[in-house]
């Protein structure tokens, strides 16, 4: 796993940079300041240890995900061995998996940084700034007392760059982060850490009746398929769940609930074939890869499954496209529903 090291003096913009290198990289934001705030609104003062502590703890547990990487900021003192000290444990935690670490150092002149010392995110993500006399005067205290702008030839380190960023906006410092590293841009990573699968209990079942409706209407109203889930009873619904060997699941992402797939046999003794029927989206929330998540974490639950099986509509390419990307093949003879619609059969074979 890799690192990227975000460096620099107070108000320089490391947090607001990162929260940009974010958005264009798998790579997770983890600055300064959020073991700081909880510290300080917890125990009153600042405790050094204590924010060492929980930085460590979160690093060790991100260590354990799949994403490519984490953003970490820090206000260096170069003249304080200990700092070049505390910088190289955390990035040998991240060398020692084989990662990659890359130092970002940025610099802007005091006026700029006084003023954005006064920004509205710096505000809303750090509560101790928000007296912004006080920051003001500790932000000049603390670079007068260390060295926090790096010599030249200093830092001596391959994968480092150091830029002015007086004049240059956030999204455009990411984005020469991004090129001067060649970092990647977001994968499925994000989205398979963000989207989870959850059994449907018995009482939820009105729920997802609904949730099933609103996502197959549209479809319904294109192709008019007396069969469609949309035209489905509820004592159907009902009785699919109550299969032995069928379970319905919540799709959720970041905690909503966004969809619903049904895995499982007919048999109640077959476990090396399995039906992918229904799966569905709920309209505001397609298009956006949560399929394709889906159908993954159904893999992932089911390792002992061999042959996967559904149907979809021919007519919608889009959703051939996302049964095709998850390795499903077409199968078997078309079926004509009416003369609008044909069903066609899909196996993926592990």
């Amino acid at each position: 796993m890799n690192l990227i090291v975000i460096i620099g003096s107070g108000a320089v913009g490391k947090m607001t940079v990162g929260q940009e290198l974010m958005k264009i990289t798998d790579y997770r934001l983890f600055h300064n300041h959020m073991m700081i705030e909880p510290v300080l609104e917890i125990f009153g003062k600042f405790n050094g240890g204590l924010v060492t502590k929980l930085r460590e703890d979160i690093i060790e547990e991100f260590l354990n995900t799949d994403y490519e990487g984490m953003i970490f900021t820090y206000m260096w003192a170069f003249d304080m061995q200990s700092d070049w000290d505390y910088i190289k444990g955390i990035a040998e935690k991240f060398e020692k998996t084989g990662g990659t670490v890359y130092y970002v150092e940025l610099v802007a002149d005091r006026e700029v940084r006084i003023e954005r010392n006064k920004s509205e995110n710096r505000l809303k993500n750090k509560a101790s700034k928000r007296d912004i006399i006080t920051s003001e005067d500790r932000m000049i205290r603390e670079e007068t007392r260390y060295r926090v702008v790096s010599n030249e030839g200093e830092i001596p380190f391959e994968n480092y760059i150091k830029i002015d960023n007086t004049n240059i906006e956030p999204d455009v410092v990411a984005q020469m982060i991004k090129e001067k590293f060649n970092l990647k841009s977001p994968g499925i990573t994000e989205l398979m850490n963000r989207v989870k699968l959850e059994e449907v209990r018995d009482y939820e079942l009105p729920l997802l009746y609904e949730m099933q409706i609103e996502s197959f209407m549209p479809l319904y109203e294109i192709y008019h398929d007396d069969m469609s889930p949309a035209k489905e009873s509820f004592d159907r619904v009902k009785a699919r769940a109550e299969r032995p060997n069928r379970k319905y699941y919540f799709i959720n992402k970041d905690g909503a609930r966004v969809g619903v797939i049904n895995l499982g046999h007919n048999d109640p003794d077959e476990k090396e074939i399995s039906f992918i029927s229904p799966l569905f989206i709920r309209p505001k929330y397609q298009n956006q890869g949560i399929g394709y998540v889906a159908i993954q974490k159904a893999f992932e639950m089911f390792p002992e499954v061999k042959i996967w099986k559904l149907d979809t509509i021919k007519q919608e390419a889009r959703n051939c496209h996302l049964y095709e990307k998850c390795g499903f093949v077409r199968v078997g003879e078309e079926h004509v529903v009416n003369d609008k619609m044909t069903l066609v059969d899909y196996e993926y074979r592990v």
